[in-house]
Protein backbone atom coordinates (compact mmCIF):
# COMPACT_ATOMS: atom_id res chain seq x y z
CA UNK A 1 0.00 0.00 0.00
CA UNK A 2 3.23 2.61 0.95
CA UNK A 3 4.34 1.69 -2.49
CA UNK A 4 1.53 2.28 -4.22
CA UNK A 5 1.04 5.34 -2.67
CA UNK A 6 4.61 6.37 -3.48
CA UNK A 7 3.83 5.35 -6.83
CA UNK A 8 1.26 7.70 -7.45
CA UNK A 9 3.07 10.80 -5.70
CA UNK A 10 5.75 9.63 -8.38
CA UNK A 11 3.55 10.18 -11.24
CA UNK A 12 1.37 12.80 -10.09
CA UNK A 13 4.58 15.26 -10.36
CA UNK A 14 5.41 14.04 -13.24
CA UNK A 15 2.29 14.31 -15.02
CA UNK A 16 1.95 17.68 -13.56
CA UNK A 17 5.11 18.60 -15.39
CA UNK A 18 4.23 17.15 -18.59
CA UNK A 19 0.70 19.20 -18.53
CA UNK A 20 2.68 22.27 -18.20
CA UNK A 21 4.87 21.07 -21.33
CA UNK A 22 2.03 20.44 -23.02
CA UNK A 23 0.36 23.56 -22.24
CA UNK A 24 3.97 26.10 -23.11
CA UNK A 25 3.90 25.09 -26.28
CA UNK A 26 1.50 23.86 -29.57
CA UNK A 27 3.77 22.72 -32.14
CA UNK A 28 3.42 19.45 -34.00
CA UNK A 29 5.82 17.77 -31.84
CA UNK A 30 4.13 18.54 -28.60
CA UNK A 31 0.29 17.39 -30.13
CA UNK A 32 2.52 14.24 -31.40
CA UNK A 33 3.52 13.77 -27.49
CA UNK A 34 0.39 13.98 -26.20
CA UNK A 35 -1.47 12.04 -27.93
CA UNK A 36 1.42 9.14 -27.05
CA UNK A 37 0.73 9.79 -23.43
CA UNK A 38 -3.02 9.98 -23.54
CA UNK A 39 -3.85 6.15 -22.84
CA UNK A 40 -1.15 6.59 -19.66
CA UNK A 41 -2.78 9.87 -18.80
CA UNK A 42 -6.36 8.44 -18.36
CA UNK A 43 -5.57 5.51 -16.35
CA UNK A 44 -3.93 8.18 -13.98
CA UNK A 45 -6.79 10.15 -14.08
CA UNK A 46 -8.79 6.46 -13.12
CA UNK A 47 -6.27 5.92 -10.11
CA UNK A 48 -6.73 9.50 -9.01
CA UNK A 49 -10.19 9.43 -9.08
CA UNK A 50 -10.74 6.07 -7.25
CA UNK A 51 -8.29 7.85 -4.72
CA UNK A 52 -10.29 11.04 -4.41
CA UNK A 53 -13.99 9.21 -4.47
CA UNK A 54 -13.00 8.48 -0.78
CA UNK A 55 -11.99 11.58 0.19
CA UNK A 56 -13.89 15.09 1.19
CA UNK A 57 -12.16 18.14 0.13
CA UNK A 58 -10.52 19.27 2.75
CA UNK A 59 -8.39 16.08 2.82
CA UNK A 60 -7.85 15.95 -0.86
CA UNK A 61 -6.23 19.23 -0.64
CA UNK A 62 -4.12 18.36 2.35
CA UNK A 63 -2.87 15.43 0.24
CA UNK A 64 -2.86 17.22 -2.76
CA UNK A 65 -2.39 21.23 -2.32
CA UNK A 66 -1.62 21.69 -6.31
CA UNK A 67 -4.42 18.79 -7.55
CA UNK A 68 -6.37 22.48 -8.68
CA UNK A 69 -3.47 22.92 -10.86
CA UNK A 70 -3.46 19.69 -12.84
CA UNK A 71 -7.26 19.31 -13.61
CA UNK A 72 -7.32 22.75 -14.65
CA UNK A 73 -4.21 21.97 -17.04
CA UNK A 74 -5.79 19.17 -18.44
CA UNK A 75 -9.47 21.24 -18.65
CA UNK A 76 -7.66 23.41 -21.17
CA UNK A 77 -5.82 20.79 -23.52
CA UNK A 78 -8.41 19.52 -26.07
CA UNK A 79 -6.75 16.51 -26.89
CA UNK A 80 -6.77 15.18 -23.54
CA UNK A 81 -10.97 16.10 -23.70
CA UNK A 82 -11.30 14.18 -26.82
CA UNK A 83 -9.98 10.99 -25.95
CA UNK A 84 -11.81 8.52 -24.96
CA UNK A 85 -13.40 8.88 -21.35
CA UNK A 86 -10.71 11.59 -20.28
CA UNK A 87 -13.46 13.88 -20.11
CA UNK A 88 -15.90 12.05 -18.00
CA UNK A 89 -12.68 11.37 -15.47
CA UNK A 90 -11.78 14.88 -15.62
CA UNK A 91 -15.01 16.04 -14.57
CA UNK A 92 -15.92 13.21 -11.69
CA UNK A 93 -12.65 14.47 -10.25
CA UNK A 94 -13.05 18.00 -10.52
CA UNK A 95 -16.91 17.18 -8.60
CA UNK A 96 -14.71 15.42 -5.60
CA UNK A 97 -13.23 18.97 -4.95
CA UNK A 98 -16.31 20.79 -4.38
CA UNK A 99 -17.19 21.75 -0.90
CA UNK A 100 -20.63 20.11 0.05
CA UNK A 101 -20.48 22.62 3.12
CA UNK A 102 -18.62 25.74 2.32
CA UNK A 103 -18.36 27.69 5.30
CA UNK A 104 -15.87 30.06 4.49
CA UNK A 105 -15.54 32.51 1.44
CA UNK A 106 -12.52 30.75 0.17
CA UNK A 107 -14.33 27.40 -0.16
CA UNK A 108 -17.39 28.93 -1.96
CA UNK A 109 -14.52 30.92 -3.77
CA UNK A 110 -13.20 27.20 -4.84
CA UNK A 111 -16.78 25.69 -5.38
CA UNK A 112 -17.15 28.47 -8.14
CA UNK A 113 -13.85 28.26 -10.10
CA UNK A 114 -14.63 24.48 -10.57
CA UNK A 115 -18.24 25.15 -11.46
CA UNK A 116 -16.21 27.50 -13.93
CA UNK A 117 -14.03 24.80 -15.46
CA UNK A 118 -16.46 22.19 -15.36
CA UNK A 119 -18.89 25.06 -17.63
CA UNK A 120 -15.23 25.61 -19.96
CA UNK A 121 -15.08 21.70 -20.24
CA UNK A 122 -18.65 20.96 -21.80
CA UNK A 123 -19.38 24.35 -23.71
CA UNK A 124 -16.20 26.34 -24.63
CA UNK A 125 -14.64 22.88 -26.15
CA UNK A 126 -17.60 22.22 -27.85
CA UNK A 127 -17.52 25.46 -30.11
CA UNK A 128 -13.56 25.83 -30.67
CA UNK A 129 -12.45 22.45 -32.14
CA UNK A 130 -9.44 24.46 -34.00
CA UNK A 131 -6.86 22.55 -31.67
CA UNK A 132 -8.36 19.31 -32.83
CA UNK A 133 -8.45 19.94 -36.45
CA UNK A 134 -4.71 21.28 -36.23
CA UNK A 135 -3.78 18.33 -34.78
CA UNK A 136 -5.51 15.77 -36.82
CA UNK A 137 -5.18 17.28 -40.12
CA UNK A 138 -1.09 16.97 -39.03
CA UNK A 139 -1.49 13.45 -38.47
CA UNK A 140 -3.05 13.70 -42.48
CA UNK A 141 -6.43 12.62 -40.65
CA UNK A 142 -9.62 14.58 -41.51
CA UNK A 143 -11.46 16.54 -38.33
CA UNK A 144 -13.71 14.18 -36.06
CA UNK A 145 -15.91 16.40 -34.04
CA UNK A 146 -15.55 13.87 -31.06
CA UNK A 147 -17.21 16.06 -28.29
CA UNK A 148 -21.11 15.75 -29.66
CA UNK A 149 -21.17 12.00 -30.13
CA UNK A 150 -19.01 11.71 -26.29
CA UNK A 151 -20.94 14.00 -24.47
CA UNK A 152 -24.76 12.82 -25.59
CA UNK A 153 -23.24 9.12 -24.39
CA UNK A 154 -22.56 10.40 -21.40
CA UNK A 155 -25.68 11.94 -20.95
CA UNK A 156 -27.85 8.37 -22.55
CA UNK A 157 -25.84 6.70 -20.32
CA UNK A 158 -26.43 8.47 -17.06
CA UNK A 159 -30.45 8.79 -18.32
CA UNK A 160 -30.40 4.89 -18.62
CA UNK A 161 -29.22 4.23 -15.24
CA UNK A 162 -31.27 6.75 -13.51
CA UNK A 163 -34.26 5.25 -15.11
CA UNK A 164 -33.16 1.62 -14.08
CA UNK A 165 -32.44 3.35 -10.68
CA UNK A 166 -35.82 4.56 -10.22
CA UNK A 167 -37.63 0.74 -12.02
CA UNK A 168 -35.39 -0.57 -9.00
CA UNK A 169 -37.51 0.77 -5.95
CA UNK A 170 -36.99 -0.10 -2.74
CA UNK A 171 -34.09 -2.37 -4.18
CA UNK A 172 -31.28 -0.58 -2.24
CA UNK A 173 -28.22 -2.49 -3.87
CA UNK A 174 -29.24 -1.80 -7.72
CA UNK A 175 -30.24 2.16 -6.47
CA UNK A 176 -27.56 5.06 -7.14
CA UNK A 177 -26.41 6.22 -4.28
CA UNK A 178 -27.89 9.61 -2.58
CA UNK A 179 -24.42 10.72 -2.45
CA UNK A 180 -23.90 9.96 -6.30
CA UNK A 181 -27.44 11.98 -6.98
CA UNK A 182 -26.20 14.46 -5.49
CA UNK A 183 -22.89 15.35 -6.81
CA UNK A 184 -24.53 14.71 -10.35
CA UNK A 185 -26.71 17.68 -10.28
CA UNK A 186 -24.31 19.78 -8.47
CA UNK A 187 -22.01 19.01 -11.62
CA UNK A 188 -25.17 19.88 -13.38
CA UNK A 189 -25.52 23.39 -11.98
CA UNK A 190 -23.15 25.60 -14.92
CA UNK A 191 -24.16 23.07 -17.67
CA UNK A 192 -28.11 23.30 -17.78
CA UNK A 193 -28.19 25.44 -20.67
CA UNK A 194 -26.59 23.53 -22.86
CA UNK A 195 -29.12 21.41 -25.42
CA UNK A 196 -27.13 17.81 -24.73
CA UNK A 197 -27.73 18.51 -21.01
CA UNK A 198 -31.69 18.14 -21.51
CA UNK A 199 -32.51 14.78 -21.28
CA UNK A 200 -30.50 14.79 -17.90
CA UNK A 201 -31.75 17.47 -16.43
CA UNK A 202 -35.17 16.33 -16.99
CA UNK A 203 -34.35 12.87 -16.16
CA UNK A 204 -32.69 14.18 -12.44
CA UNK A 205 -36.29 16.59 -12.34
CA UNK A 206 -38.44 13.74 -12.37
CA UNK A 207 -36.24 10.74 -10.86
CA UNK A 208 -38.17 9.81 -8.06
CA UNK A 209 -36.14 8.11 -4.73
CA UNK A 210 -37.66 6.36 -1.48
CA UNK A 211 -34.72 8.24 0.23
CA UNK A 212 -36.32 10.62 3.06
CA UNK A 213 -34.53 13.70 2.63
CA UNK A 214 -33.69 15.11 -0.75
CA UNK A 215 -30.95 13.92 -3.26
CA UNK A 216 -30.58 16.77 -5.65
CA UNK A 217 -28.53 19.78 -4.59
CA UNK A 218 -30.35 22.90 -4.01
CA UNK A 219 -28.14 25.02 -6.69
CA UNK A 220 -29.07 22.22 -9.08
CA UNK A 221 -32.66 23.53 -8.58
CA UNK A 222 -31.72 27.71 -8.46
CA UNK A 223 -30.34 26.84 -11.64
CA UNK A 224 -32.71 24.85 -13.70
CA UNK A 225 -35.60 27.36 -12.64
CA UNK A 226 -33.47 30.41 -13.17
CA UNK A 227 -32.70 29.36 -16.74
CA UNK A 228 -36.53 28.11 -16.60
CA UNK A 229 -37.17 31.25 -15.82
CA UNK A 230 -35.38 33.29 -18.08
CA UNK A 231 -36.15 31.29 -21.04
CA UNK A 232 -32.97 29.81 -21.93
CA UNK A 233 -34.34 26.38 -21.45
CA UNK A 234 -37.75 25.10 -22.59
CA UNK A 235 -38.95 22.14 -19.75
CA UNK A 236 -42.03 19.34 -19.85
CA UNK A 237 -45.21 20.45 -17.91
CA UNK A 238 -43.74 17.24 -16.17
CA UNK A 239 -40.50 18.56 -15.47
CA UNK A 240 -41.95 22.03 -14.18
CA UNK A 241 -44.49 20.46 -12.01
CA UNK A 242 -41.69 18.07 -10.18
CA UNK A 243 -38.90 21.34 -9.78
CA UNK A 244 -41.76 23.51 -7.99
CA UNK A 245 -42.88 20.46 -6.15
CA UNK A 246 -39.56 19.87 -4.53
CA UNK A 247 -37.97 23.28 -4.33
CA UNK A 248 -40.06 25.69 -2.92
CA UNK A 249 -38.04 28.36 -2.91
CA UNK A 250 -38.03 28.15 -6.90
CA UNK A 251 -41.91 28.06 -6.80
CA UNK A 252 -41.96 31.34 -4.58
CA UNK A 253 -39.41 32.81 -7.05
CA UNK A 254 -41.34 31.45 -10.30
CA UNK A 255 -44.60 33.35 -8.96
CA UNK A 256 -42.83 36.43 -7.76
CA UNK A 257 -41.02 36.41 -10.97
CA UNK A 258 -44.98 36.05 -12.85
CA UNK A 259 -46.00 39.73 -10.34
CA UNK A 260 -43.27 40.96 -11.59
CA UNK A 261 -44.66 40.48 -14.87
CA UNK A 262 -48.32 41.25 -14.04
CA UNK A 263 -47.70 44.19 -12.37
CA UNK A 264 -45.09 45.78 -14.36
CA UNK A 265 -47.20 48.06 -16.51
CA UNK A 266 -49.54 50.88 -14.74
CA UNK A 267 -52.56 50.14 -17.48
CA UNK A 268 -54.61 46.27 -16.61
CA UNK A 269 -54.96 44.09 -19.19
CA UNK A 270 -57.07 41.12 -18.69
CA UNK A 271 -55.58 39.57 -22.18
CA UNK A 272 -52.01 40.49 -21.94
CA UNK A 273 -52.14 39.13 -18.36
CA UNK A 274 -54.19 35.80 -19.36
CA UNK A 275 -50.75 35.28 -21.71
CA UNK A 276 -47.94 35.98 -19.00
CA UNK A 277 -50.52 33.92 -16.90
CA UNK A 278 -50.48 30.85 -19.32
CA UNK A 279 -47.10 31.07 -20.83
CA UNK A 280 -45.62 31.21 -16.87
CA UNK A 281 -46.63 27.01 -16.60
CA UNK A 282 -48.28 27.87 -13.17
CA UNK A 283 -52.12 27.55 -13.52
CA UNK A 284 -50.61 23.91 -14.96
CA UNK A 285 -48.40 23.19 -12.04
CA UNK A 286 -51.31 24.47 -9.80
CA UNK A 287 -53.23 21.17 -10.59
CA UNK A 288 -51.24 19.52 -8.06
CA UNK A 289 -52.81 20.96 -4.67
CA UNK A 290 -49.54 21.98 -2.83
CA UNK A 291 -48.50 23.96 -5.47
CA UNK A 292 -51.67 26.26 -5.66
CA UNK A 293 -51.85 26.63 -1.53
CA UNK A 294 -48.44 28.15 -1.89
CA UNK A 295 -49.75 30.39 -5.32
CA UNK A 296 -52.66 31.13 -3.21
CA UNK A 297 -51.53 32.51 -0.45
CA UNK A 298 -49.06 34.47 -2.08
CA UNK A 299 -52.38 36.36 -3.84
CA UNK A 300 -53.45 36.53 -0.81
CA UNK A 301 -50.58 38.14 0.79
CA UNK A 302 -49.93 40.87 -2.46
CA UNK A 303 -53.72 41.26 -1.94
CA UNK A 304 -53.47 42.39 1.82
CA UNK A 305 -50.47 44.50 1.75
CA UNK A 306 -52.07 46.85 -1.63
CA UNK A 307 -55.40 46.89 0.05
CA UNK A 308 -57.11 44.84 -2.43
CA UNK A 309 -55.55 46.93 -5.87
CA UNK A 310 -57.23 46.74 -8.83
CA UNK A 311 -54.60 45.06 -11.11
CA UNK A 312 -53.83 41.95 -8.07
CA UNK A 313 -58.05 41.05 -8.00
CA UNK A 314 -57.99 41.04 -11.67
CA UNK A 315 -54.71 38.62 -12.12
CA UNK A 316 -55.92 36.75 -9.24
CA UNK A 317 -59.30 36.43 -11.35
CA UNK A 318 -57.49 35.49 -14.73
CA UNK A 319 -55.30 32.99 -12.67
CA UNK A 320 -58.12 31.03 -11.43
CA UNK A 321 -59.41 30.92 -14.67
CA UNK A 322 -56.93 29.60 -16.41
CA UNK A 323 -56.25 27.26 -13.73
CA UNK A 324 -60.50 25.79 -13.95
CA UNK A 325 -59.27 25.38 -17.15
CA UNK A 326 -56.59 23.33 -16.42
CA UNK A 327 -57.90 21.52 -13.66
CA UNK A 328 -61.22 20.47 -16.46
CA UNK A 329 -58.10 18.71 -18.75
CA UNK A 330 -57.44 16.43 -15.90
CA UNK A 331 -60.58 15.88 -13.94
CA UNK A 332 -64.54 16.01 -15.60
CA UNK A 333 -65.60 16.18 -11.97
CA UNK A 334 -64.72 19.46 -11.07
CA UNK A 335 -66.91 20.64 -8.58
CA UNK A 336 -65.26 17.64 -6.75
CA UNK A 337 -62.11 18.88 -7.36
CA UNK A 338 -62.55 21.93 -5.94
CA UNK A 339 -62.91 20.73 -2.69
CA UNK A 340 -59.39 20.23 -2.29
CA UNK A 341 -58.15 23.64 -3.73
CA UNK A 342 -60.52 25.55 -1.41
CA UNK A 343 -60.78 24.18 1.44
CA UNK A 344 -61.92 27.19 3.57
CA UNK A 345 -65.14 27.86 1.48
CA UNK A 346 -67.92 25.56 1.78
CA UNK A 347 -67.98 22.85 -1.72
CA UNK A 348 -71.49 24.46 -2.51
CA UNK A 349 -70.65 27.84 -3.18
CA UNK A 350 -67.45 27.07 -4.97
CA UNK A 351 -69.68 25.31 -7.18
CA UNK A 352 -71.88 27.82 -7.97
CA UNK A 353 -68.65 30.26 -8.30
CA UNK A 354 -67.11 28.21 -10.32
CA UNK A 355 -69.83 27.63 -12.78
CA UNK A 356 -68.88 29.21 -16.38
CA UNK A 357 -72.05 32.43 -17.10
CA UNK A 358 -72.23 31.38 -20.79
CA UNK A 359 -73.91 28.30 -19.12
CA UNK A 360 -76.58 30.44 -17.71
CA UNK A 361 -79.28 32.15 -20.26
CA UNK A 362 -79.29 35.59 -19.87
CA UNK A 363 -82.68 35.84 -18.73
CA UNK A 364 -81.53 33.22 -15.84
CA UNK A 365 -79.14 34.50 -13.92
CA UNK A 366 -81.27 36.29 -11.41
CA UNK A 367 -81.72 32.71 -9.33
CA UNK A 368 -77.98 31.86 -9.54
CA UNK A 369 -77.16 34.70 -8.29
CA UNK A 370 -79.37 34.98 -5.22
CA UNK A 371 -77.88 31.55 -4.55
CA UNK A 372 -74.65 32.80 -4.38
CA UNK A 373 -75.55 35.51 -2.24
CA UNK A 374 -77.42 33.69 0.22
CA UNK A 375 -74.20 31.26 0.61
CA UNK A 376 -71.96 33.90 1.23
CA UNK A 377 -73.98 36.04 3.75
CA UNK A 378 -74.69 32.71 5.75
CA UNK A 379 -71.14 32.41 6.19
CA UNK A 380 -70.35 35.73 7.03
CA UNK A 381 -73.40 36.95 9.19
CA UNK A 382 -73.25 33.83 11.03
CA UNK A 383 -69.72 33.66 12.29
CA UNK A 384 -68.71 33.50 15.53
CA UNK A 385 -68.55 37.02 17.39
CA UNK A 386 -64.32 37.67 17.24
CA UNK A 387 -63.19 36.05 14.34
CA UNK A 388 -62.77 38.71 11.93
CA UNK A 389 -60.82 35.95 9.59
CA UNK A 390 -64.41 34.39 8.85
CA UNK A 391 -65.64 37.30 6.60
CA UNK A 392 -62.60 37.76 4.85
CA UNK A 393 -61.67 34.20 3.58
CA UNK A 394 -65.19 34.24 2.32
CA UNK A 395 -64.63 36.73 0.52
CA UNK A 396 -61.29 36.05 -0.49
CA UNK A 397 -63.17 32.58 -1.83
CA UNK A 398 -65.72 35.34 -3.51
CA UNK A 399 -62.78 37.26 -5.23
CA UNK A 400 -61.56 34.31 -7.09
CA UNK A 401 -64.40 34.00 -9.50
CA UNK A 402 -66.24 37.51 -8.71
CA UNK A 403 -65.10 39.04 -11.94
CA UNK A 404 -68.29 37.59 -14.05
CA UNK A 405 -70.31 37.98 -10.69
CA UNK A 406 -69.99 41.23 -10.23
CA UNK A 407 -70.77 42.40 -14.09
CA UNK A 408 -73.54 39.92 -14.29
CA UNK A 409 -74.96 41.60 -10.72
CA UNK A 410 -74.97 45.15 -12.23
CA UNK A 411 -76.52 43.79 -15.30
CA UNK A 412 -79.34 41.96 -13.34
CA UNK A 413 -79.84 45.13 -11.22
CA UNK A 414 -80.00 47.49 -14.18
CA UNK A 415 -82.67 45.32 -16.39
CA UNK A 416 -84.56 43.94 -13.05
CA UNK A 417 -88.36 46.48 -13.87
CA UNK A 418 -89.43 45.38 -9.92
CA UNK A 419 -87.60 46.45 -6.61
CA UNK A 420 -84.11 45.40 -7.01
CA UNK A 421 -83.19 42.28 -4.80
CA UNK A 422 -81.57 42.73 -1.53
CA UNK A 423 -79.37 39.88 -2.50
CA UNK A 424 -78.00 41.37 -5.25
CA UNK A 425 -77.52 44.80 -3.71
CA UNK A 426 -75.66 42.66 -0.45
CA UNK A 427 -73.64 40.81 -3.02
CA UNK A 428 -72.46 43.85 -4.83
CA UNK A 429 -71.45 45.97 -1.79
CA UNK A 430 -69.52 43.12 -0.07
CA UNK A 431 -67.53 42.23 -2.91
CA UNK A 432 -66.38 45.93 -3.23
CA UNK A 433 -66.07 46.49 0.60
CA UNK A 434 -65.76 42.99 2.56
CA UNK A 435 -63.91 45.03 5.74
CA UNK A 436 -67.64 46.89 6.19
CA UNK A 437 -69.94 45.95 9.01
CA UNK A 438 -73.20 45.20 8.63
CA UNK A 439 -74.66 48.37 9.64
CA UNK A 440 -72.54 49.76 6.88
CA UNK A 441 -73.13 47.91 4.17
CA UNK A 442 -76.98 48.30 4.78
CA UNK A 443 -76.19 52.23 4.73
CA UNK A 444 -74.71 51.11 1.04
CA UNK A 445 -77.22 49.50 -0.05
CA UNK A 446 -79.73 51.94 0.93
CA UNK A 447 -77.83 54.49 -1.54
CA UNK A 448 -77.37 51.80 -3.57
CA UNK A 449 -80.75 51.34 -4.10
CA UNK A 450 -82.13 54.47 -4.32
CA UNK A 451 -79.49 55.46 -7.44
CA UNK A 452 -80.80 52.10 -9.44
CA UNK A 453 -84.70 53.67 -8.59
CA UNK A 454 -83.76 56.75 -10.16
CA UNK A 455 -82.18 55.60 -13.10
CA UNK A 456 -84.28 53.00 -13.52
CA UNK A 457 -87.25 55.52 -13.48
CA UNK A 458 -84.90 58.18 -16.05
CA UNK A 459 -85.04 54.87 -18.43
CA UNK A 460 -89.00 54.43 -18.41
CA UNK A 461 -89.24 58.06 -19.19
CA UNK A 462 -87.09 58.39 -22.17
CA UNK A 463 -85.35 60.90 -20.72
CA UNK A 464 -81.30 60.09 -20.36
CA UNK A 465 -78.78 63.51 -20.69
CA UNK A 466 -75.51 63.24 -18.68
CA UNK A 467 -76.73 65.94 -16.55
CA UNK A 468 -79.29 63.79 -14.94
CA UNK A 469 -76.59 61.30 -14.53
CA UNK A 470 -74.62 63.07 -12.63
CA UNK A 471 -77.45 64.74 -10.36
CA UNK A 472 -78.09 60.64 -9.74
CA UNK A 473 -74.64 60.31 -8.68
CA UNK A 474 -74.63 62.45 -6.21
CA UNK A 475 -75.22 61.93 -2.61
CA UNK A 476 -78.62 62.34 -1.53
CA UNK A 477 -77.45 63.69 1.81
CA UNK A 478 -74.99 66.03 0.06
CA UNK A 479 -72.14 64.61 2.00
CA UNK A 480 -69.33 62.97 0.00
CA UNK A 481 -69.41 59.64 -0.56
CA UNK A 482 -66.87 56.82 0.54
CA UNK A 483 -64.50 55.79 -1.88
CA UNK A 484 -65.59 52.67 -2.44
CA UNK A 485 -69.45 53.70 -2.71
CA UNK A 486 -68.48 56.04 -5.08
CA UNK A 487 -66.69 53.13 -7.21
CA UNK A 488 -69.89 51.53 -6.81
CA UNK A 489 -72.20 54.29 -8.45
CA UNK A 490 -69.59 55.01 -11.10
CA UNK A 491 -70.04 51.20 -11.86
CA UNK A 492 -73.32 51.72 -12.49
CA UNK A 493 -73.72 54.24 -14.19
CA UNK A 494 -71.36 53.16 -16.36
CA UNK A 495 -73.14 49.45 -17.11
CA UNK A 496 -76.34 51.60 -17.41
CA UNK A 497 -74.22 53.46 -20.30
CA UNK A 498 -73.21 50.86 -22.84
CA UNK A 499 -75.73 48.03 -22.24
CA UNK A 500 -78.79 50.76 -23.12
CA UNK A 501 -78.99 52.18 -26.22
CA UNK A 502 -79.93 55.39 -24.02
CA UNK A 503 -77.05 54.97 -22.79
CA UNK A 504 -75.39 54.86 -26.13
CA UNK A 505 -76.28 58.52 -27.01
CA UNK A 506 -74.48 60.15 -24.12
CA UNK A 507 -71.87 58.11 -23.11
CA UNK A 508 -69.03 60.51 -24.38
CA UNK A 509 -70.34 63.16 -22.48
CA UNK A 510 -71.29 61.63 -19.51
CA UNK A 511 -67.22 59.61 -19.61
CA UNK A 512 -65.78 63.39 -19.52
CA UNK A 513 -68.01 64.02 -16.44
CA UNK A 514 -66.69 61.21 -14.60
CA UNK A 515 -63.11 61.05 -15.60
CA UNK A 516 -62.23 64.14 -13.37
CA UNK A 517 -59.13 62.39 -11.86
CA UNK A 518 -56.12 60.35 -13.09
CA UNK A 519 -57.23 57.70 -10.97
CA UNK A 520 -61.10 57.92 -11.76
CA UNK A 521 -60.03 57.40 -15.54
CA UNK A 522 -58.10 53.98 -14.47
CA UNK A 523 -61.14 52.67 -12.69
CA UNK A 524 -62.70 53.42 -16.07
CA UNK A 525 -60.37 51.48 -17.89
CA UNK A 526 -60.31 48.36 -15.49
CA UNK A 527 -64.22 48.39 -16.08
CA UNK A 528 -64.21 48.67 -20.02
CA UNK A 529 -61.06 46.07 -20.25
CA UNK A 530 -62.94 43.73 -18.10
CA UNK A 531 -66.17 44.02 -20.09
CA UNK A 532 -64.40 43.07 -22.93
CA UNK A 533 -62.14 40.27 -21.58
CA UNK A 534 -65.78 38.80 -20.78
CA UNK A 535 -68.00 40.18 -23.22
CA UNK A 536 -70.61 37.37 -22.98
CA UNK A 537 -72.31 39.78 -20.75
CA UNK A 538 -72.27 41.95 -23.55
CA UNK A 539 -74.36 40.67 -26.77
CA UNK A 540 -74.93 43.68 -29.02
CA UNK A 541 -71.86 44.07 -30.88
CA UNK A 542 -72.61 47.76 -30.84
CA UNK A 543 -72.09 47.66 -26.99
CA UNK A 544 -68.74 45.75 -27.67
CA UNK A 545 -67.71 48.51 -30.07
CA UNK A 546 -68.29 51.46 -28.26
CA UNK A 547 -66.22 49.89 -24.97
CA UNK A 548 -63.82 49.37 -27.62
CA UNK A 549 -63.78 53.00 -28.70
CA UNK A 550 -63.61 54.63 -25.16
CA UNK A 551 -61.19 52.21 -23.89
CA UNK A 552 -58.82 53.23 -26.92
CA UNK A 553 -59.65 57.28 -26.03
CA UNK A 554 -58.87 56.59 -22.26
CA UNK A 555 -55.72 54.55 -22.60
CA UNK A 556 -54.40 57.64 -24.92
CA UNK A 557 -55.17 60.18 -22.30
CA UNK A 558 -53.17 58.22 -19.84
Amino acid sequence: MAQESADLTSDYQFWLQKLSAWEQASSKETQEDTCLHLSRFQEFLRQMYEILKEMDSDAILERFPTIGQLLAKACWNPLILAYDESQKLVIWCLCCLVNKEPRTSAESGLNSWIRGLLSHVLSAFRFDMKEVCLFTKSLGYESIDYYPSLLKNMVLSLVSELRESHLNGLNTQSRMAPERMMSLSQVCVPLVTLPDMEPLVEALLTYHGHEPQEVLAPEFFEAVNEAFLSEKIVLPTSSVVSLWFRHLPSLEKATLHLFEKLFSSKIICLRRMECCIRESFLPQAACQPAIFRIVDEMFRFVLLETDGAPEVLAALQVFTSCLVEALKKENKQLKFALRTYFPYGAPCLAAALSQHPEAIPQGHRLQPLLHISQLLREAVEDCTRGSPRDPFESWFLFAHFGGWVDLAVAESLLREEAEPPAGLLWLLVFYYSPQDGSQRREQSMVELKVLINHLLMLLRIGHLSATDLQEAAESPSGDPRPPVCGQLVRRLLLSLLLWTPEGHAIVWEAVTHMAHTDAVIQEIIGFLDQTLYRSHHLCVEASRKLARELLKELQAQV
